[in-house]
C-alpha cells in the first residue's frame, strides 16, 4: 500500500490547513499494526507524528500539547510533549523513532536529527516503561479467564483486584493536578445489588472541560472493565488475541533496546515474526476463549529473558539531561527563528 497517497485525501486535509501543522510537521508515520508489520484486512491505519510549537508556545502564553484527529487515527505531539515521552521509554512514541524508512510519510531533516538522537532516550527506564505496557495486556487477558471460566466467587475476588489495579493507575495521573484532585476508590456499595462499587471524591476548580474530557474518558474506562460480564463475541476474541500479540511484540522490543539499544518497530521479518502472526490469528486461543497453557509458557520465556536483559543492560539508568536539554534548545531555537 502507498500510504502516502492517502495524504491526498480531503480528510488529510487538517495536516495542510491547520496552522500548527503543515510545513512545522518534522515526523510522520505509522502507528499501530500497521508499523509492526502484523496487520490484517481489519487493521486501522494510524499516522503519528511530531510538529514543531509555535513561538508564542515557547515564549508566549499559549499553550500546545498535541492534536488529535479521531477520524483519522491520527496523533501529532508537539515536540516538547514528545520529548518528555521519550525521556520516560513511552512505547507508544519510542516506536516512531524505529520505523522503516518506507513506514515514514513526512521526514524533515529535523524529523531525521530526533530519529538520530534516538540513543539519547533509551535507558534502563525501559524496563519499567515497556514491562507495565506488557503488564497491562497480561491484565487484560487474564480478566478474561476470570470473566469465563472462574466460579462467580473468583470471578468477583479477581475483578476487585483489576479494578484496583486500574484505579491505581488512574489515581497516579489525577490525585492532584494543578486544578484540583480525583481520587476513585471502592466502598460498601450503596446500590443495594452490589456488595461494593467504585466512588469517587472530587474538586476542581476553573479545569478546561476538554481536559475533564480526558479524564472522564479514563474514568470510563474504568467502570466498563468493573461491569463487563462473560458474554463473548467474535470481535471480543479478535480483540484478546490482538492485546495477546501485543503483549509478546512488546517484550520483543523491550529486549531489543536493553540488549542491543536498538528501537525496531517493524517486527517482518523478525525469527518470532510468525509468532505473532500466530499469536493474532487465535492460534493460541481455546474454545472458551482463553488461552493454552503453552501461550503462558511463551510469555514466561519472554519475561525470564526481559530479567535477563534488564541484568546485563549496559543502557545508563537515566537520560543524560544535559545533553537532552541542549538537543531541545537547538530545535526549539530553529522553530522560533523559523529556521526549518
Amino acid at each position: 500500500m502507498n500510504y502516502k497517497e492517502l495524504l491526498l485525501k480531503k480528510e488529510y486535509n487538517f495536516l495542510k490547513t491547520n496552522e500548527r501543522l503543515g510545513n512545522r510537521i518534522i515526523l510522520l508515520g505509522l502507528g499501530g499494526s500497521h508499523a509492526y508489520g502484523t496487520n490484517n484486512e481489519d487493521s486501522d491505519i494510524d499516522f503519528r507524528g511530531v510538529t514543531l510549537s509555535m513561538p508564542s508556545d515557547l515564549l508566549g502564553l499559549t499553550k500546545f500539547e498535541q492534536y488529535e484527529d479521531k477520524d483519522t487515527d491520527t496523533v501529532i505531539y508537539s515536540f516538547n510533549k514528545m520529548i518528555r515521552l521519550l525521556l520516560e521509554c513511552n512505547p507508544n512514541t519510542c516506536e516512531l523513532l524505529g520505523l522503516d524508512e518506507d513506514q515514514y510519510l513526512i521526514k524533515t531533516p529535523l524529523g531525521q536529527e530526533l530519529i538520530d538522537h534516538a540513543g539519547l532516550f533509551l535507558t534502563k527506564r525501559a524496563i519499567k516503561s515497556f514491562g507495565g505496557y506488557a503488564g497491562a495486556q497480561l491484565r487484560r487477558l487474564q480478566n478474561a479467564a476470570a470473566r469465563d471460566s472462574m466460579s462467580q466467587t473468583e470471578r468477583e475476588k479477581h475483578i476487585l483486584n483489576s479494578v484496583k489495579n486500574s484505579l491505581e493507575d488512574f489515581n497516579q495521573h489525577y490525585r492532584t493536578f494543578s486544578n484540583g484532585s480525583i481520587c476513585l476508590y471502592i466502598d460498601r456499595a450503596v446500590n443495594p445489588k452490589m456488595d461494593t462499587e467504585i466512588f469517587m471524591d472530587v474538586s476542581c476548580t476553573h479545569l478546561p472541560l476538554r481536559d475533564y474530557e480526558g479524564m472522564w474518558a479514563a474514568m470510563n474506562h474504568v467502570v466498563r472493565d468493573y461491569d463487563k460480564t462473560g458474554k463473548r463475541s467474535k470481535k471480543d476474541d479478535n480483540h484478546l488475541n490482538k492485546h495477546a500479540m501485543h503483549l509478546i511484540r512488546l517484550f520483543m522490543m523491550a529486549i531489543d533496546i536493553l540488549e542491543q539499544g536498538q528501537i525496531r518497530t517493524n517486527r517482518r521479518g523478525d525469527k518470532d515474526f510468525d509468532l505473532l502472526l500466530k499469536i493474532r490469528g487465535g492460534g493460541f486461543q481455546k474454545e472458551d476463549g482463553t488461552f493454552q497453557a503453552e501461550f503462558y509458557e511463551i510469555v514466561s520465556d519472554y519475561e525470564k529473558r526481559l530479567e535477563e536483559a534488564a541484568e546485563n543492560c549496559r543502557l545508563p539508568d537515566e537520560p543524560d539531561l544535559k545533553r537532552v536539554g541542549d538537543f531541545v534548545e537547538y530545535v526549539n531555537r530553529r522553530s522560533i527563528e523559523g529556521k526549518f
